[in-house]
């Protein structure tokens, strides 16, 4: 399964992690699609060049032509400049394997619980911070998924 194998190998390079959105929300109960795997890391230059090696590693690549020491450096860039909240990796063999990095939120703040996926524990993001992070964001999408996670 691809979310295991992702979490697999961020955690052989010691990344702080949680997975975040849709497949946070499904961790938690509720019915939600979504196609890529959104996480947030803790937020540093470490985090970042390990999250980079770990994704190429299992055959992933950044959608755009950007290193991690470029993502770290010019983040407020990004998102002022470009409306860039995440750093997208890919698989080109397999374009339903796709990995968002929020650029927007750090892990430093936030609070994880542990699920288990095909025996294996992942870390997701727990629910009050996952709505809290989902009323910042404000998109529809995430309105309904507030109301879903709120009902659990």
């Amino acid at each position: 399964m691809f979310i295991v194998k992702v979490c697999r190998v961020f955690e052989k390079y010691n990344i702080p992690y949680a997975i975040v959105g849709g497949h946070a929300v499904n961790l938690h109960g509720a019915i939600r699609g979504t196609m890529d795997i959104d996480f947030i890391i803790k937020w540093s230059i470490e985090s970042l060049s390990n999250c980079e090696k770990a994704l190429n590693e299992i055959g992933l690549i950044s959608r755009i032509p950007v290193k991690a020491k470029d993502i770290y450096e010019f983040k407020d860039e990004f998102i002022r400049n470009k409306n860039m909240i995440a750093w997208n990796f890919i698989n080109p063999s397999d374009p339903s394997e796709q990995i968002d990095i929020i650029i927007t939120t750090s892990l430093n703040n936030q609070k994880t619980i542990n699920k288990r996926i095909k025996g294996f524990d992942v870390k997701v993001i727990n629910k009050k911070d996952l709505i809290k992070m989902k009323k910042l964001s404000g998109r529809e999408q995430d309105l309904v998924d507030i109301d879903a996670l709120e009902k659990l």
